[in-house]
Protein backbone atom coordinates (compact mmCIF):
# COMPACT_ATOMS: atom_id res chain seq x y z
CA UNK A 1 0.00 0.00 0.00
CA UNK A 2 0.99 3.64 -0.36
CA UNK A 3 1.52 5.67 2.80
CA UNK A 4 1.68 9.43 2.46
CA UNK A 5 4.80 11.33 3.36
CA UNK A 6 3.38 12.67 6.59
CA UNK A 7 3.68 9.24 8.14
CA UNK A 8 6.72 8.43 10.19
CA UNK A 9 8.46 5.08 10.45
CA UNK A 10 6.84 4.22 13.80
CA UNK A 11 3.37 4.92 12.50
CA UNK A 12 3.98 2.78 9.43
CA UNK A 13 4.42 -0.23 11.70
CA UNK A 14 0.85 0.23 12.93
CA UNK A 15 -0.76 0.84 9.56
CA UNK A 16 1.20 -1.24 7.10
CA UNK A 17 -1.26 -4.12 6.99
CA UNK A 18 -4.45 -2.07 6.72
CA UNK A 19 -4.71 -2.31 2.93
CA UNK A 20 -5.96 1.27 2.52
CA UNK A 21 -4.39 4.60 1.72
CA UNK A 22 -4.28 6.81 4.80
CA UNK A 23 -2.71 9.96 6.15
CA UNK A 24 -2.24 11.44 9.60
CA UNK A 25 -2.12 14.86 11.20
CA UNK A 26 1.20 15.88 12.77
CA UNK A 27 -0.22 18.33 15.31
CA UNK A 28 -2.30 16.97 18.19
CA UNK A 29 -3.31 20.53 19.11
CA UNK A 30 -1.72 20.57 22.56
CA UNK A 31 1.39 22.62 21.77
CA UNK A 32 -0.03 26.07 22.42
CA UNK A 33 -0.71 25.90 26.14
CA UNK A 34 1.46 27.83 28.57
CA UNK A 35 2.58 26.56 31.98
CA UNK A 36 0.89 27.71 35.17
CA UNK A 37 2.07 27.87 38.75
CA UNK A 38 1.87 24.46 40.41
CA UNK A 39 -0.39 24.17 43.43
CA UNK A 40 1.64 22.93 46.40
CA UNK A 41 0.42 20.02 48.55
CA UNK A 42 1.38 21.71 51.81
CA UNK A 43 -1.12 24.53 51.27
CA UNK A 44 -4.20 22.33 51.18
CA UNK A 45 -5.53 19.87 53.72
CA UNK A 46 -7.62 17.94 51.19
CA UNK A 47 -4.91 17.30 48.59
CA UNK A 48 -4.03 13.63 48.59
CA UNK A 49 -0.58 12.14 49.10
CA UNK A 50 -0.72 8.79 47.32
CA UNK A 51 -3.70 9.02 44.98
CA UNK A 52 -3.24 10.15 41.40
CA UNK A 53 -4.22 13.72 40.62
CA UNK A 54 -2.75 16.46 38.43
CA UNK A 55 -1.23 19.58 40.01
CA UNK A 56 -4.42 21.56 39.41
CA UNK A 57 -7.70 21.83 37.47
CA UNK A 58 -10.48 19.36 36.69
CA UNK A 59 -9.92 15.62 36.20
CA UNK A 60 -12.48 12.95 35.39
CA UNK A 61 -12.58 9.64 33.47
CA UNK A 62 -9.47 7.44 33.24
CA UNK A 63 -8.78 6.75 29.56
CA UNK A 64 -6.65 4.23 27.69
CA UNK A 65 -4.59 2.70 30.53
CA UNK A 66 -1.96 0.30 29.23
CA UNK A 67 1.55 -1.09 29.62
CA UNK A 68 4.01 -0.48 26.78
CA UNK A 69 7.77 -1.10 26.60
CA UNK A 70 8.25 -1.23 30.37
CA UNK A 71 6.04 1.78 31.16
CA UNK A 72 2.50 2.08 32.47
CA UNK A 73 0.40 4.78 30.80
CA UNK A 74 -2.65 6.60 32.14
CA UNK A 75 -4.58 9.09 30.04
CA UNK A 76 -7.47 10.96 31.59
CA UNK A 77 -10.10 13.59 30.94
CA UNK A 78 -8.75 17.00 31.89
CA UNK A 79 -9.84 20.64 31.68
CA UNK A 80 -6.70 22.75 31.19
CA UNK A 81 -8.61 25.95 31.92
CA UNK A 82 -10.03 25.41 35.37
CA UNK A 83 -11.35 23.30 38.24
CA UNK A 84 -14.78 22.62 36.73
CA UNK A 85 -15.88 20.43 33.84
CA UNK A 86 -15.49 22.47 30.66
CA UNK A 87 -16.35 22.65 26.98
CA UNK A 88 -12.72 22.04 25.96
CA UNK A 89 -11.80 18.64 27.40
CA UNK A 90 -8.52 16.97 26.49
CA UNK A 91 -6.58 13.75 27.05
CA UNK A 92 -3.87 14.43 29.63
CA UNK A 93 -1.10 11.82 29.91
CA UNK A 94 1.06 10.47 32.70
CA UNK A 95 3.45 7.53 32.95
CA UNK A 96 4.75 5.28 35.71
CA UNK A 97 7.00 2.30 36.29
CA UNK A 98 4.96 0.98 39.23
CA UNK A 99 1.42 2.50 39.02
CA UNK A 100 2.11 4.45 42.23
CA UNK A 101 4.75 7.06 41.39
CA UNK A 102 3.97 9.13 38.28
CA UNK A 103 5.43 11.59 35.80
CA UNK A 104 3.08 14.06 34.12
CA UNK A 105 3.80 14.44 30.40
CA UNK A 106 2.55 16.86 27.78
CA UNK A 107 -1.07 16.35 26.85
CA UNK A 108 -1.81 13.65 24.29
CA UNK A 109 -4.97 14.78 22.49
CA UNK A 110 -6.54 18.23 22.25
CA UNK A 111 -9.42 19.61 20.14
CA UNK A 112 -8.14 20.78 16.75
CA UNK A 113 -10.18 19.28 13.93
CA UNK A 114 -13.85 19.44 12.89
CA UNK A 115 -14.38 15.92 14.29
CA UNK A 116 -13.17 16.83 17.81
CA UNK A 117 -13.12 20.65 17.84
CA UNK A 118 -15.44 20.85 20.88
CA UNK A 119 -13.63 18.27 23.06
CA UNK A 120 -11.73 15.00 23.05
CA UNK A 121 -13.85 12.80 25.29
CA UNK A 122 -13.26 9.33 26.70
CA UNK A 123 -12.02 6.19 24.99
CA UNK A 124 -9.61 3.31 25.20
CA UNK A 125 -6.29 1.97 23.97
CA UNK A 126 -5.81 -1.29 22.08
CA UNK A 127 -2.43 -2.94 21.51
CA UNK A 128 -2.37 -4.33 17.96
CA UNK A 129 -0.29 -7.54 18.07
CA UNK A 130 3.19 -6.90 16.75
CA UNK A 131 2.33 -3.33 15.81
CA UNK A 132 1.72 -1.19 18.88
CA UNK A 133 -1.02 0.86 20.54
CA UNK A 134 -3.93 2.67 18.92
CA UNK A 135 -6.31 5.03 20.70
CA UNK A 136 -10.04 5.16 19.96
CA UNK A 137 -11.76 8.20 21.46
CA UNK A 138 -14.98 10.19 21.26
CA UNK A 139 -14.76 13.59 19.64
CA UNK A 140 -17.37 16.30 20.03
CA UNK A 141 -17.53 17.63 16.49
CA UNK A 142 -18.38 21.05 15.08
CA UNK A 143 -22.08 20.22 15.30
CA UNK A 144 -21.73 19.05 18.91
CA UNK A 145 -22.29 15.48 17.76
CA UNK A 146 -20.40 12.56 19.33
CA UNK A 147 -18.22 10.68 16.82
CA UNK A 148 -15.48 8.09 17.22
CA UNK A 149 -11.91 8.87 16.20
CA UNK A 150 -8.50 7.21 16.13
CA UNK A 151 -4.96 8.32 17.00
CA UNK A 152 -1.59 6.58 16.83
CA UNK A 153 1.86 7.18 18.37
CA UNK A 154 4.25 9.31 16.37
CA UNK A 155 7.23 7.24 17.49
CA UNK A 156 6.71 3.60 18.48
CA UNK A 157 10.26 3.36 19.80
CA UNK A 158 9.49 5.95 22.50
CA UNK A 159 8.37 4.06 25.65
CA UNK A 160 6.71 7.25 26.95
CA UNK A 161 4.63 7.65 23.75
CA UNK A 162 4.84 11.40 24.20
CA UNK A 163 3.43 12.40 20.80
CA UNK A 164 0.21 11.23 19.17
CA UNK A 165 -1.04 11.70 15.62
CA UNK A 166 -4.70 11.79 14.69
CA UNK A 167 -5.97 9.67 11.82
CA UNK A 168 -6.71 12.07 8.96
CA UNK A 169 -9.74 10.07 7.86
CA UNK A 170 -11.52 10.56 11.17
CA UNK A 171 -14.26 10.10 12.16
CA UNK A 172 -14.27 6.35 11.78
CA UNK A 173 -17.72 5.87 13.36
CA UNK A 174 -20.70 8.24 13.46
CA UNK A 175 -24.07 7.87 15.21
CA UNK A 176 -26.16 5.25 13.41
CA UNK A 177 -29.72 5.88 12.29
CA UNK A 178 -32.06 6.36 15.21
CA UNK A 179 -29.30 7.23 17.72
CA UNK A 180 -29.15 10.87 18.78
CA UNK A 181 -25.83 12.63 18.40
CA UNK A 182 -25.40 13.08 22.15
CA UNK A 183 -25.92 9.38 22.95
CA UNK A 184 -22.96 7.73 21.23
CA UNK A 185 -19.69 7.67 23.11
CA UNK A 186 -16.79 6.02 24.94
CA UNK A 187 -15.36 3.20 22.76
CA UNK A 188 -13.93 0.21 24.62
CA UNK A 189 -10.67 -1.61 24.16
CA UNK A 190 -11.14 -3.70 21.00
CA UNK A 191 -10.85 -7.48 20.93
CA UNK A 192 -9.85 -9.84 18.16
CA UNK A 193 -12.70 -12.28 17.57
CA UNK A 194 -12.87 -15.91 16.43
CA UNK A 195 -13.16 -14.94 12.74
CA UNK A 196 -10.11 -12.68 12.72
CA UNK A 197 -12.14 -9.46 12.87
CA UNK A 198 -11.82 -6.72 15.46
CA UNK A 199 -14.80 -5.83 17.64
CA UNK A 200 -15.50 -2.80 19.82
CA UNK A 201 -18.55 -1.50 21.65
CA UNK A 202 -19.84 2.07 22.05
CA UNK A 203 -22.10 3.20 24.89
CA UNK A 204 -25.53 4.44 23.81
CA UNK A 205 -29.21 5.01 24.55
CA UNK A 206 -31.95 4.37 22.02
CA UNK A 207 -35.62 3.40 22.13
CA UNK A 208 -35.59 3.74 25.92
CA UNK A 209 -32.78 1.22 26.20
CA UNK A 210 -29.24 1.49 27.43
CA UNK A 211 -27.00 -0.47 25.13
CA UNK A 212 -23.59 -1.55 23.88
CA UNK A 213 -23.56 -0.89 20.13
CA UNK A 214 -21.21 -3.35 18.43
CA UNK A 215 -18.87 -2.43 15.57
CA UNK A 216 -16.62 -4.82 13.64
CA UNK A 217 -13.59 -4.32 11.38
CA UNK A 218 -11.16 -6.40 9.37
CA UNK A 219 -8.39 -3.78 9.37
CA UNK A 220 -9.08 -1.57 12.44
CA UNK A 221 -9.79 1.44 10.20
CA UNK A 222 -13.03 0.62 8.41
CA UNK A 223 -15.77 -0.20 10.92
CA UNK A 224 -19.26 -1.55 10.31
CA UNK A 225 -22.08 -1.54 12.83
CA UNK A 226 -23.39 -5.00 13.61
CA UNK A 227 -27.12 -5.50 13.09
CA UNK A 228 -27.90 -5.79 16.82
CA UNK A 229 -26.35 -4.42 20.00
CA UNK A 230 -24.10 -6.82 21.86
CA UNK A 231 -26.42 -6.18 24.80
CA UNK A 232 -29.32 -3.83 25.59
CA UNK A 233 -31.77 -3.33 28.44
CA UNK A 234 -34.71 -1.13 29.40
CA UNK A 235 -33.66 -1.13 33.06
CA UNK A 236 -30.84 1.41 32.84
CA UNK A 237 -30.11 4.90 31.64
CA UNK A 238 -27.64 5.96 28.96
CA UNK A 239 -24.56 3.73 28.99
CA UNK A 240 -21.36 5.67 29.58
CA UNK A 241 -17.82 4.28 29.59
CA UNK A 242 -18.74 0.64 28.88
CA UNK A 243 -16.12 -2.05 29.46
CA UNK A 244 -16.09 -5.64 28.22
CA UNK A 245 -13.45 -8.20 29.14
CA UNK A 246 -12.87 -11.86 30.04
CA UNK A 247 -12.02 -13.15 33.52
CA UNK A 248 -10.62 -16.54 34.43
CA UNK A 249 -13.04 -18.91 36.16
CA UNK A 250 -10.35 -20.67 38.20
CA UNK A 251 -7.57 -18.14 38.80
CA UNK A 252 -6.94 -14.64 40.11
CA UNK A 253 -4.73 -14.02 37.08
CA UNK A 254 -6.00 -11.72 34.40
CA UNK A 255 -6.29 -12.57 30.71
CA UNK A 256 -5.95 -10.54 27.53
CA UNK A 257 -9.10 -8.87 26.27
CA UNK A 258 -9.20 -11.12 23.19
CA UNK A 259 -9.08 -14.43 25.10
CA UNK A 260 -12.13 -16.60 24.49
CA UNK A 261 -12.26 -20.20 25.72
CA UNK A 262 -14.07 -22.45 28.18
CA UNK A 263 -11.89 -21.17 31.02
CA UNK A 264 -13.31 -17.63 31.03
CA UNK A 265 -16.51 -15.74 31.72
CA UNK A 266 -17.10 -12.22 30.39
CA UNK A 267 -17.79 -9.03 32.34
CA UNK A 268 -20.04 -6.36 30.86
CA UNK A 269 -19.81 -3.07 32.74
CA UNK A 270 -21.65 0.20 32.19
CA UNK A 271 -21.65 3.53 33.99
CA UNK A 272 -25.06 5.09 34.68
CA UNK A 273 -27.02 6.65 37.55
CA UNK A 274 -23.73 7.77 39.19
CA UNK A 275 -22.43 4.21 39.66
CA UNK A 276 -20.53 1.53 37.76
CA UNK A 277 -22.67 -1.59 37.36
CA UNK A 278 -21.61 -4.90 35.91
CA UNK A 279 -22.83 -8.35 34.93
CA UNK A 280 -21.02 -11.66 34.63
CA UNK A 281 -22.02 -13.89 31.76
CA UNK A 282 -21.21 -15.69 28.53
CA UNK A 283 -20.09 -14.14 25.26
CA UNK A 284 -21.29 -16.05 22.18
CA UNK A 285 -19.28 -14.67 19.24
CA UNK A 286 -20.98 -16.84 16.62
CA UNK A 287 -24.18 -14.82 17.08
CA UNK A 288 -22.52 -11.75 18.67
CA UNK A 289 -24.57 -11.89 21.84
CA UNK A 290 -23.77 -11.42 25.49
CA UNK A 291 -25.87 -13.61 27.82
CA UNK A 292 -25.63 -12.49 31.46
CA UNK A 293 -25.98 -14.92 34.34
CA UNK A 294 -28.17 -12.28 35.99
CA UNK A 295 -29.61 -9.32 34.09
CA UNK A 296 -29.70 -5.76 35.41
CA UNK A 297 -32.78 -5.23 37.56
CA UNK A 298 -32.64 -1.48 38.08
CA UNK A 299 -32.51 -1.97 41.85
CA UNK A 300 -29.93 -1.62 44.60
CA UNK A 301 -29.21 -5.34 44.32
CA UNK A 302 -27.41 -5.03 40.96
CA UNK A 303 -23.68 -5.75 41.07
CA UNK A 304 -21.44 -2.69 41.41
CA UNK A 305 -17.70 -2.19 41.40
CA UNK A 306 -18.01 0.24 44.30
CA UNK A 307 -20.97 1.36 46.39
CA UNK A 308 -19.61 4.84 47.08
CA UNK A 309 -17.90 7.48 44.93
CA UNK A 310 -16.51 5.63 41.91
CA UNK A 311 -17.45 6.17 38.26
CA UNK A 312 -16.45 5.98 34.59
CA UNK A 313 -13.96 3.21 35.32
CA UNK A 314 -11.63 1.48 32.91
CA UNK A 315 -9.68 -1.78 33.08
CA UNK A 316 -6.62 -3.03 31.23
CA UNK A 317 -4.69 -6.29 31.10
CA UNK A 318 -1.24 -5.99 32.66
CA UNK A 319 0.69 -8.60 30.69
CA UNK A 320 3.80 -8.19 32.85
CA UNK A 321 2.12 -9.44 36.01
CA UNK A 322 -0.77 -11.33 34.41
CA UNK A 323 -3.47 -9.33 36.13
CA UNK A 324 -6.35 -7.07 35.20
CA UNK A 325 -6.16 -3.58 36.67
CA UNK A 326 -9.16 -1.34 37.38
CA UNK A 327 -9.10 2.46 37.58
CA UNK A 328 -12.06 4.66 38.59
CA UNK A 329 -12.75 8.38 38.74
CA UNK A 330 -13.57 9.64 42.24
CA UNK A 331 -15.23 13.03 42.06
CA UNK A 332 -15.54 15.70 44.73
CA UNK A 333 -18.33 15.95 47.28
CA UNK A 334 -17.88 19.57 48.31
CA UNK A 335 -19.30 22.61 46.52
CA UNK A 336 -18.42 24.15 43.16
CA UNK A 337 -17.20 27.19 45.06
CA UNK A 338 -14.88 24.95 47.11
CA UNK A 339 -13.46 23.39 43.96
CA UNK A 340 -12.78 26.78 42.41
CA UNK A 341 -11.16 27.95 45.62
CA UNK A 342 -8.98 24.80 45.81
CA UNK A 343 -8.10 25.13 42.14
CA UNK A 344 -8.60 21.42 41.46
CA UNK A 345 -11.27 18.73 41.36
CA UNK A 346 -11.23 14.95 41.02
CA UNK A 347 -8.98 11.99 41.80
CA UNK A 348 -8.26 8.58 40.38
CA UNK A 349 -8.77 5.63 42.71
CA UNK A 350 -5.88 3.48 43.77
CA UNK A 351 -5.41 0.95 40.94
CA UNK A 352 -7.18 -2.27 41.86
CA UNK A 353 -6.39 -5.84 40.92
CA UNK A 354 -9.73 -7.35 39.84
CA UNK A 355 -10.72 -10.99 39.35
CA UNK A 356 -13.68 -13.40 39.52
CA UNK A 357 -14.63 -14.62 42.98
CA UNK A 358 -14.40 -18.37 43.55
CA UNK A 359 -18.21 -18.43 43.77
CA UNK A 360 -18.39 -17.24 40.16
CA UNK A 361 -21.13 -14.80 41.15
CA UNK A 362 -19.19 -11.54 41.54
CA UNK A 363 -15.84 -9.80 41.11
CA UNK A 364 -13.22 -9.24 43.81
CA UNK A 365 -11.04 -6.12 44.04
CA UNK A 366 -7.90 -5.41 46.01
CA UNK A 367 -5.37 -2.57 45.96
CA UNK A 368 -2.42 -3.48 43.76
CA UNK A 369 0.53 -4.89 45.68
CA UNK A 370 2.73 -1.94 44.71
CA UNK A 371 0.87 0.29 47.19
CA UNK A 372 2.75 -1.53 49.95
CA UNK A 373 5.92 0.26 48.81
CA UNK A 374 4.57 3.35 50.55
CA UNK A 375 4.17 1.66 53.95
CA UNK A 376 5.96 3.52 56.71
CA UNK A 377 5.71 3.10 60.46
CA UNK A 378 3.61 0.08 61.47
CA UNK A 379 1.49 -0.74 64.50
CA UNK A 380 -0.15 -4.11 65.04
CA UNK A 381 -1.79 -6.32 67.63
CA UNK A 382 -3.60 -9.65 67.93
CA UNK A 383 -6.59 -11.13 69.78
CA UNK A 384 -8.06 -8.03 71.39
CA UNK A 385 -11.62 -8.30 72.71
CA UNK A 386 -13.86 -5.31 72.06
CA UNK A 387 -16.70 -5.21 74.55
CA UNK A 388 -20.09 -3.61 73.96
CA UNK A 389 -20.08 0.18 73.58
CA UNK A 390 -16.30 0.41 73.66
CA UNK A 391 -13.83 2.40 71.61
CA UNK A 392 -10.06 2.72 71.56
CA UNK A 393 -7.57 4.71 69.53
CA UNK A 394 -5.05 3.19 67.14
CA UNK A 395 -2.02 5.31 67.98
CA UNK A 396 1.44 5.58 66.49
CA UNK A 397 0.57 6.23 62.83
CA UNK A 398 -0.41 9.24 60.71
CA UNK A 399 -4.17 8.75 60.78
CA UNK A 400 -4.82 11.15 57.89
CA UNK A 401 -2.51 9.17 55.61
CA UNK A 402 -2.75 5.47 56.45
CA UNK A 403 -3.39 1.89 55.35
CA UNK A 404 -5.37 -0.15 57.89
CA UNK A 405 -6.23 -3.86 57.81
CA UNK A 406 -8.34 -5.38 60.57
CA UNK A 407 -9.90 -8.84 60.95
CA UNK A 408 -12.82 -9.45 63.34
CA UNK A 409 -13.92 -12.70 64.97
CA UNK A 410 -17.55 -13.09 66.05
CA UNK A 411 -17.70 -15.41 69.08
CA UNK A 412 -21.41 -14.77 69.81
CA UNK A 413 -22.74 -15.18 66.28
CA UNK A 414 -25.79 -17.20 67.31
CA UNK A 415 -27.16 -14.25 69.29
CA UNK A 416 -27.58 -11.91 66.34
CA UNK A 417 -30.89 -10.35 65.23
CA UNK A 418 -33.11 -11.38 62.30
CA UNK A 419 -33.39 -9.56 58.97
CA UNK A 420 -35.73 -10.37 56.10
CA UNK A 421 -33.77 -9.53 52.96
CA UNK A 422 -36.80 -9.27 50.66
CA UNK A 423 -36.62 -5.93 48.81
CA UNK A 424 -34.08 -4.50 51.26
CA UNK A 425 -31.77 -1.79 49.88
CA UNK A 426 -28.45 -1.97 51.78
CA UNK A 427 -27.83 1.77 51.42
CA UNK A 428 -31.20 2.61 52.96
CA UNK A 429 -30.58 0.06 55.70
CA UNK A 430 -27.25 1.71 56.54
CA UNK A 431 -28.86 5.17 56.45
CA UNK A 432 -31.62 4.12 58.85
CA UNK A 433 -29.18 2.38 61.19
CA UNK A 434 -26.03 4.51 61.18
CA UNK A 435 -22.99 4.06 63.39
CA UNK A 436 -24.73 5.53 66.44
CA UNK A 437 -27.67 3.08 66.34
CA UNK A 438 -27.06 0.07 68.57
CA UNK A 439 -27.69 -3.45 67.35
CA UNK A 440 -26.69 -6.83 68.70
CA UNK A 441 -23.76 -7.78 66.50
CA UNK A 442 -22.74 -4.38 65.27
CA UNK A 443 -22.11 -1.72 64.39
CA UNK A 444 -18.39 -2.44 64.79
CA UNK A 445 -15.47 -1.24 62.70
CA UNK A 446 -13.33 1.86 62.16
CA UNK A 447 -13.79 5.54 62.90
CA UNK A 448 -11.56 7.31 60.40
CA UNK A 449 -10.53 10.96 60.03
CA UNK A 450 -11.92 11.56 63.51
CA UNK A 451 -11.29 14.26 66.06
CA UNK A 452 -10.20 13.23 69.52
CA UNK A 453 -13.66 14.05 70.93
CA UNK A 454 -15.36 12.30 67.94
CA UNK A 455 -17.32 15.38 66.89
CA UNK A 456 -16.00 14.61 63.42
CA UNK A 457 -15.71 11.02 62.23
CA UNK A 458 -16.32 8.83 59.19
CA UNK A 459 -17.40 5.36 60.28
CA UNK A 460 -16.82 2.23 58.20
CA UNK A 461 -18.50 -0.67 59.93
CA UNK A 462 -20.35 -3.97 59.81
CA UNK A 463 -23.64 -5.32 61.09
CA UNK A 464 -24.43 -9.04 61.18
CA UNK A 465 -27.96 -10.39 60.86
CA UNK A 466 -29.59 -13.78 60.68
CA UNK A 467 -31.53 -14.24 57.45
CA UNK A 468 -33.88 -16.88 56.10
CA UNK A 469 -31.02 -18.78 54.45
CA UNK A 470 -28.10 -18.05 56.74
CA UNK A 471 -26.26 -15.06 58.09
CA UNK A 472 -26.20 -11.65 56.38
CA UNK A 473 -23.18 -9.33 56.51
CA UNK A 474 -23.87 -5.63 55.93
CA UNK A 475 -21.03 -3.16 55.31
CA UNK A 476 -21.74 0.53 55.81
CA UNK A 477 -19.93 3.84 55.47
CA UNK A 478 -21.52 6.60 57.54
CA UNK A 479 -20.53 10.15 56.56
CA UNK A 480 -23.21 11.90 58.62
CA UNK A 481 -20.60 13.21 61.08
CA UNK A 482 -17.69 13.47 58.64
CA UNK A 483 -17.42 17.25 58.80
CA UNK A 484 -18.57 20.25 60.79
CA UNK A 485 -19.57 21.80 57.47
CA UNK A 486 -23.01 21.98 55.90
CA UNK A 487 -22.09 22.41 52.23
CA UNK A 488 -20.56 18.95 51.73
CA UNK A 489 -22.23 15.65 50.79
CA UNK A 490 -22.73 13.36 53.78
CA UNK A 491 -24.40 10.40 52.09
CA UNK A 492 -24.32 7.05 53.85
CA UNK A 493 -23.37 4.08 51.65
CA UNK A 494 -24.00 0.38 52.12
CA UNK A 495 -23.50 -3.07 50.60
CA UNK A 496 -24.17 -6.68 51.47
CA UNK A 497 -21.12 -8.95 51.46
CA UNK A 498 -21.49 -12.51 50.20
CA UNK A 499 -19.61 -14.33 52.96
CA UNK A 500 -20.57 -16.80 55.68
CA UNK A 501 -19.33 -15.49 59.05
CA UNK A 502 -19.61 -19.02 60.45
CA UNK A 503 -16.74 -20.09 58.18
CA UNK A 504 -14.57 -17.00 57.82
CA UNK A 505 -13.76 -13.91 59.80
CA UNK A 506 -14.91 -10.42 58.79
CA UNK A 507 -12.11 -8.32 57.30
CA UNK A 508 -11.80 -4.64 56.46
CA UNK A 509 -9.04 -2.72 54.73
CA UNK A 510 -9.20 1.08 54.45
CA UNK A 511 -6.82 3.35 52.57
CA UNK A 512 -7.08 6.81 54.12
CA UNK A 513 -5.64 9.79 52.23
CA UNK A 514 -6.79 13.13 53.66
CA UNK A 515 -10.08 13.54 51.77
CA UNK A 516 -10.61 10.05 50.36
CA UNK A 517 -11.19 6.70 52.07
CA UNK A 518 -11.25 3.53 49.97
CA UNK A 519 -12.56 0.55 51.94
CA UNK A 520 -12.53 -3.12 51.00
CA UNK A 521 -14.76 -5.47 52.99
CA UNK A 522 -14.70 -9.24 53.01
CA UNK A 523 -11.28 -9.42 51.33
CA UNK A 524 -12.48 -7.20 48.50
CA UNK A 525 -15.96 -8.61 47.85
CA UNK A 526 -17.50 -5.20 48.64
CA UNK A 527 -15.90 -1.79 48.14
CA UNK A 528 -17.00 1.65 49.32
CA UNK A 529 -15.16 4.87 48.47
CA UNK A 530 -15.82 8.12 50.37
CA UNK A 531 -14.86 11.73 49.82
CA UNK A 532 -14.94 13.65 53.10
CA UNK A 533 -13.81 17.13 54.13
CA UNK A 534 -13.38 17.40 57.90
CA UNK A 535 -12.88 20.87 59.33
CA UNK A 536 -10.92 19.80 62.39
CA UNK A 537 -9.74 16.20 61.79
CA UNK A 538 -7.02 17.19 59.33
CA UNK A 539 -3.28 16.54 59.11
CA UNK A 540 -1.87 15.82 62.59
CA UNK A 541 -5.24 16.40 64.26
CA UNK A 542 -6.84 13.37 62.61
CA UNK A 543 -7.36 10.24 64.71
CA UNK A 544 -8.18 6.58 63.99
CA UNK A 545 -10.34 4.46 66.32
CA UNK A 546 -11.75 0.94 66.55
CA UNK A 547 -15.29 0.85 67.92
CA UNK A 548 -18.06 -1.57 68.84
CA UNK A 549 -21.49 -0.09 69.38
CA UNK A 550 -23.32 -3.44 69.47
CA UNK A 551 -24.57 -5.17 72.59
CA UNK A 552 -22.42 -8.25 71.86
CA UNK A 553 -18.65 -8.30 72.04
CA UNK A 554 -16.36 -8.92 69.06
CA UNK A 555 -12.69 -9.85 68.91
CA UNK A 556 -10.01 -8.29 66.77
CA UNK A 557 -8.16 -11.31 65.44
CA UNK A 558 -5.48 -9.05 63.97
CA UNK A 559 -4.86 -5.42 63.16
CA UNK A 560 -2.07 -4.01 61.02
CA UNK A 561 -1.87 -0.29 60.33
CA UNK A 562 0.78 1.72 58.53
CA UNK A 563 1.57 5.35 58.06
CA UNK A 564 1.73 5.95 54.32
CA UNK A 565 4.59 7.78 52.66
CA UNK A 566 3.88 10.26 49.90
CA UNK A 567 3.93 9.00 46.31
CA UNK A 568 6.28 10.78 43.93
CA UNK A 569 4.08 12.51 41.36
CA UNK A 570 6.29 14.81 39.32
CA UNK A 571 5.68 16.86 36.23
CA UNK A 572 7.58 18.40 33.37
CA UNK A 573 8.12 22.15 33.40
CA UNK A 574 5.64 22.72 30.60
CA UNK A 575 2.82 20.65 32.11
CA UNK A 576 -0.12 23.00 32.57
Amino acid sequence: MEILAVFLVGLCCVLQSSGIEVEALENNGCQNFQPHTVMMQEKQSYRTSFHFQPPRNWLNDPNGPMWYKGVYHLFYQYNPYGALFGDFMIWAHSVSYDLINWIHLNHALCPTEPYDINSCWSGSATILPGKGPVILYTGIDANHCQVQNMAMPKNLSDPFLEEWIKFAQNPIMTPPDGVEGNNFRDPTTAWLSHDGKWSVIIGSWNNNQGMAILYRSEDFFNWTKYQDPLYSTERTGMWECPDFYPVSVNSTDGVDTSVLNAGVKHVMKASFNSHDYYMIGTYVPEIEKYIPDNDFTGTGMDLRYDHGKFYASKTFFDSVKNRRILWGWVNESDSIEDDMDKGWSGLQSIPRHIWLDRSGKQLVQWPIEEINKLHGKKVSFLDKKIDSESIFEVEGITAAQADVEVVFELPELQETEFLNLTAVDPQLLCSDANASIKGRLGPFGLLTLATKDLTEQTAIFFRIFKGLKGYVVLMCSDQSRSALRDEVDKTTYGAFIDIDPQRENISLRSLIDHSIIESFGGEGRACITNRVYPKLAIQEEARLFIFNNGTLSVTISSLNAWSMNKAQINHKENFI
